[in-house]
């Protein structure tokens, strides 16, 4: 944290962070603080300030509350998580289904899968992408 720093030292401030290789979060709400937001790693505004400062934000924070920016940290990290399982899962899914709805199993002596059967195994996988994204609905932030 870094505070009390005159408006025209900010932006350069985060520049000097983001030089020694670190990730700059810059929280701000008002017009001065828009140069900023905008070079830092993540800019994230006030919802009540300047619309300047909520156009240059990355995030915005819709309540005028500090302890809403754990939150959104945390809620960003869970949500790369699920986008990554998801994509885990969707890989796994279809590295055996897509062999198995071509034929693979018929080739070697087994049933020939019916369309209707690999459109509703695709529905199931969809099915499981979305119950695990509404997940995030329930996260303790």
């Amino acid at each position: 944290v870094i505070a009390e720093v005159l408006p025209e030292e900010k932006a350069g401030v985060v520049e000097r962070l983001q030089s020694q290789g670190r990730k700059v979060m810059m929280v701000g709400d008002g017009i001065n603080d828009a140069p900023a937001l905008t070079a830092a790693t993540v800019g994230c505004a006030i919802g009540s300030g300047s619309d300047i400062a909520i156009e240059s934000a990355d995030i915005v924070l819709m309540r005028s509350d500090l302890q809403d920016v754990p939150r959104a940290i945390r809620l960003s990290r869970l949500t790369l998580r699920d986008i990554k399982q998801n994509l885990f899962w969707a890989f796994c899914y279809n590295t055996i289904g897509i062999p198995i709805a071509a034929g693979l199993l018929y080739a070697f002596g087994g049933p020939l899968l019916s369309p209707m059967f690999a459109g509703a195994a695709m529905s199931l996988s969809s099915v499981c992408v979305v119950g695990n994204a509404l997940r995030l609905g329930r996260a303790k932030l």
